[in-house]
């Protein structure tokens, strides 16, 4: 018998991994599978999801904001998810829903606690406060080498507006994006059960059918 993250109904899904592992396309794709399998089913994203997590968003992945300090982005990513857990996740699970989710709370742990060197006890409390104790229910982490993910994140953009479509995040240096990568392997490690690692350098339709089994062994348990 699966033991839920939450004590609500329905059933949270959630995926993460570096810059360019193809979380937005396996995630639209699953929503689209569970839908047709008639499930009430949503889509999502962090940082946003709500009118006042998306203003948050703004400020975080603005390239104005160069002098953010650590603390301070720790913090706005754990407003944007309040706001966002608040009014749009607890809501649908609640109902006996299930919501997919384009990052959460990882992705704080692997870019906050580990590539910015905040901690993993810190970064991690601030968030079980963020999200009033709601965690996935199931990971799939999308994992792909440091180069090739940042090289696919930019391959599809006019290389004389790379630098002015980035945000910044996507600027941070490579050793920054590794350290991520790093971050997100360790939790991966110490959550065997519910994150589960798939190659992103695989064949998308390959990922895919990986995804829906991981996913259809889960919601049946």
């Amino acid at each position: 018998m699966t033991v839920k993250n939450h004590n609500y109904k329905g059933w949270f899904i959630t995926f993460e991994g570096p810059e360019g592992s193809g979380k937005s396309t396996q995630s639209q794709r699953l929503c689209d599978y569970l839908k047709k399998a008639g499930h009430d089913v949503i889509m999502t994203f962090e940082p946003g999801g709500t009118p006042i997590a998306n203003q948050i968003r703004s400020i975080i992945l603005s390239r104005e904001n160069v002098k953010m300090v650590p603390c301070c982005e720790m913090f706005l990513y754990a407003a944007s998810r309040a706001q966002h857990v608040s009014e749009v996740i607890i809501p649908h699970i609640e109902k006996g829903g299930v919501v997919v989710c384009d990052r959460f709370t990882d992705s704080s742990l692997a870019y906050q606690a580990f590539a910015r060197g905040i901690g993993y006890e810190t970064v991690s409390q601030v968030q079980k406060y963020a999200t009033y104790g709601v965690g996935p229910d199931l990971t799939i982490m999308l994992d792909i080498p440091t180069e090739i993910g940042l090289d696919r994140t930019f391959k599809k953009r006019n290389p004389n507006k790379i630098e002015k479509s980035a945000d910044r995040m996507e600027l941070e240096n490579i050793e920054f994006h590794r350290k991520v990568r790093d971050g997100y392997l360790k939790l991966a490690q110490m959550e065997p059960d519910r994150i589960k690692v798939l190659n992103a350098e695989e064949a998308p339709d390959e990922i895919y059918k990986k995804i829906i089994g991981i996913v259809e062994s889960k919601l049946s348990s």
